[in-house]
This record gives C-alpha cells, structure tokens and sequence, in this order.
C-alpha cells in the first residue's frame, strides 16, 4: 500500500485479536506483521478457555463413572491421573499453537516471536534492538491475571500457572469468587481435592442473575466446596513440608498445598511505551479507544482485553475483524455489544445473555418472571438431587424476552440458541408458540407458564 513504512500494519500480540485483525488486513492487500513474546494464541488458547475448558471435560468423568451403576455399567478398578490429564491438555495447546501460526504463515503476516514496545506514533523497538515503522499499530496484548499484595503471594499461583501443575494438590485454596474461581473449584473439587473457596465480600459471580448464583452456591456447597466469605487472605506462609499456611483473617488459617489466586484480570499495558505516542491510561491501566478502535493518537488502535470493555474472546475476534475492514478494507463498522451470552464452565455450568432480574426491573419497571425449576431427567435415574433452574425475563408491556438465564447440565450449549432469540428481539409468545423438543432440558424455555 504504501513505501513509506516497513509495513502497513504492525500488531502486538497474536492472541485471537490481533491474529485475526493481522488476516483480514493482510487480505485487505496490506503488508502486515505481528510480535508476540509468547506464543502464538494468545490467553484464550494458551493459558485460558480453551486449556481450562479440557480440564473441565476431563473432570466431568467423575460424575459420569459415578452415574455409570445406575445405568447398568460396572467399572473397576478407577482411578485418576493428572499427569495424563495434564499433559493432554498441553499437547492439544501445542497443536493450536501451530494451526494460529499456520494461519499467520498462510495469510502472509510476518512473524516476530519477541516483545515489541511503542517508541512513537509509527515506530516500535522489538526486544533485539531491531527499530520497525508502520503506518498503523494495533494493540492486542489482553489482559494478565491480578494478584493482591500480601506477604506470601510468592507462593501463589494463577491462571497462568495451574495448567502446569507437577501434581494435583490435595488441599486447594482459591481467592476470589468469578467465573475463573468457580471453574477451577468445580475442576478441583471434581478430581477429588479439598477447595476452599475465600472471597473478600459475601457474593460470588457478581453481574450473572441472582437466582442462578445461589443455585450454583447451594449445589457446590454440597458437592463439598467450603466457602469463606468476607475473608480475603492476609498471608500465606510456607511450611517446613511444602505445605502453605493461609491466613485468612478472624477465621482460623487454612492449610494447603496450593492456593490459586483468582481475582480478575487487567490490562497488559506496563512497559508497553504508550506514553511515546501521547496515549493516556485509564483508571484500571486500560488502553482508551473510540468506536472504531481507534486511541488519542490517530494511527494506533487497540482490540480486545487490553481496552477492557468486554474482555470476551468471541468480542476481541470482532473488534480485530472491524478494525481491519475499517482501516484496511473502506468498511467502517462498529460492534454492536448489546445481548452478548457468556457462560460459566462451573459444575454445573450457568448461562445467560440480556438482561438479568434486577437489571431489568431498574430499566423497565414492569416486567414479568418465568421460572423452571427442574430435576433433570439424567439426575433423576442417578439418584442425583440437583435441580436444574431456567428463567426468562420479559418486558410486561411489550411481551419482549429480555433476557435468558440457565443453570443446569449443557446450560451454554443451550443458551447459545437462545441467544438468538433475545437477539432478535423475539416476545414470550414466539417462545410459547414454539413446540417442545421431548424429551430435553431445552423444552422447559418453551414451556413457561
């Protein structure tokens, strides 16, 4: 496109973000490159849902084999093993690492496996000394797990590093009470280990609808994970046998033999040279952009975590998509965050999309709640308590559905459907004038009365 820079684009971070930004760009006919100090991937397939959702596969056969006798199988002879697991799961890493370096290598974007830094508007320093210009830089280095200051948080780990365990812990502590703390105590929990969950407040899965959270609180309690609330840890010592000492406040300190820290994660922009280019932060260290992706100076944008305004993998894949049609393909468009689902991979996993309870009834007043409160059949023939809950939330003036809420077995691969629907801005009639799939869990969101 043009001889005046090395390239007409150059992008930080080959997370699904920029790797997809890099491809369509390049297919837009721009010359285009890509750093990544890392691997190629980014969080999502690295060290993120991708990995994290195989561990929860791989415990889910917990509850399966125990289900098993109830079906008429007789297994022998159980037993579990991590390293196998373990190993497994970063294999297949390894396998996506070279299908997203394949496709960099496919669509023609080079490739600069190290750290690159800002030095100004169109310029950046790779961590070999080599100085590159482009006429665009996009920001797509996502987000890195938080870990609180106290003393001892050296013997923590996070996200990042419990996909490398050397071996499963008996005893596992986890700060904090979202999404990622939740599914690594169903995992834990599952494989057998003693999770104790601690929180600094008294909610867990704050943002997801209240109903769902105190379902998913009740069941877990009972599948055996304690919860500490109003209990952040003061510090963590470690033992003369390997073991840490949690400190947790008035309660009594908790022993362990690893404790995860999952408070949230935040943008990666420390040591990234933004001031070079007149770029400001914002208060959590996020990169400001407009609706086009675009920061304060006009030829660097940034996608994904790293703005921090919906740090979902399926968002930061758009936002590279609309970047590069944008600025490289005379397609201005913009990404309409309105009704995106997400799910909790917890046991059981929990979805939802639009609208919950409460935040309904703050935006519309009068609205209607329809509830199933259910014994999936399979927990029925074993012997299983667990009830399954699903809820629409429906404007009463209009009948639109608002919002969808579910937990239960399959809850996300449900509510991906659903998601539509509220998308599509569909009324409680359309739901009511749609006949049932028997026998499923699914039908109980056409059966609502």
């Amino acid at each position: 496109m043009t001889d005046t820079y090395d390239y007409d684009l150059f992008v930080i971070g080959a997370g699904s973000g920029g790797v997809r930004a890099s491809r369509i760009a390049s297919g837009h006919g721009a010359k285009v490159a890509i750093a990544e100090e890392y691997r190629v991937g980014g969080t999502c397939v690295i060290r993120g849902c991708v990995p994290k959702k195989l561990l929860v596969y791989g415990s889910h056969f917990a509850e399966e084999l125990q289900d098993a006798a109830h079906y008429g199988w007789s297994v022998e002879g159980m037993r579990f093993d991590w390293n196998v697991l373990r190993d497994t799961v970063l294999r297949d890493v390894d396998r996506l690492n070279a299908a997203y370096t394949q496709t960099l290598e496919s669509n023609r974007v080079e490739r600069f496996l190290e750290r690159a830094t800002i030095t100004g508007p169109h310029s950046v320093r790779l961590a070999s000394g080599r100085e590159i210009t482009a006429k665009v830089i996009l920001v797509a280095v996502g987000a890195w797990p938080v870990k609180p200051d106290f003393p001892g948080v050296e013997h923590c780990i996070t996200s990042n590093e419990v996909f490398h365990l050397p071996e499963l812990p008996r005893r596992v502590v986890i700060q904090g009470a979202g999404y990622i703390a939740l599914e690594f105590a169903g995992i834990f929990n599952a494989l057998g280990c003693e999770v104790t969950v601690v929180n600094r407040s008294d909610q867990i899965l704050r943002g997801y609808d209240e109903a769902l959270r105190d379902r998913l609180l009740q069941i877990t309690m009972a599948r055996g994970i304690v919860y500490r609330f109003n209990s952040p840890i003061q510090s963590v010592e470690k033992q003369d046998n390997g073991s840490l000492k949690v400190a947790i406040g008035k309660s009594a300190p908790i022993e362990a033999d690893a404790v995860l820290i999952a408070t949230g994660r935040q943008p990666k922009t420390e040591g990234l040279g933004l001031e070079n280019a007149g770029i400001e932060l914002g208060a959590k260290g996020e990169i400001p952009v407009d609706d086009y992706n675009r920061t304060s100076c006009s030829s660097i944008y940034a996608v994904g975590d790293v703005t921090d305004r919906v740090q979902l993998t399926p968002v930061a894949i758009r936002e590279g998509h609309a970047f590069a049609d944008t600025v490289f393909g005379n397609n201005p468009r913009t990404i309409d965050y309105d009704c995106i689902p997400s799910a909790v991979f917890s046991q059981p996993p929990l979805a939802g999309v639009g609208l919950t309870e409460g935040q309904a009834r703050n935006a519309y007043g009068n609205i209607k709640v329809y509830t199933s409160d259910f014994r999936p059949m399979k927990n029925v023939f074993a012997g299983r308590m667990e009830r399954g809950l699903y809820k629409l939330v429906v404007d009463a003036n209009t009948d639109r559905v608002l919002g969808v809420h579910l937990i239960g077995p399959e809850a996300p691969e449900i509510l991906q459907a659903a998601a539509i629907a509220v998308k599509a801005r569909l009324t409680k009639a359309d739901f009511d004038a749609t006949v049932a799939l028997h026998p499923s869990m699914a039908e109980e969101l056409v059966l609502m009365r």
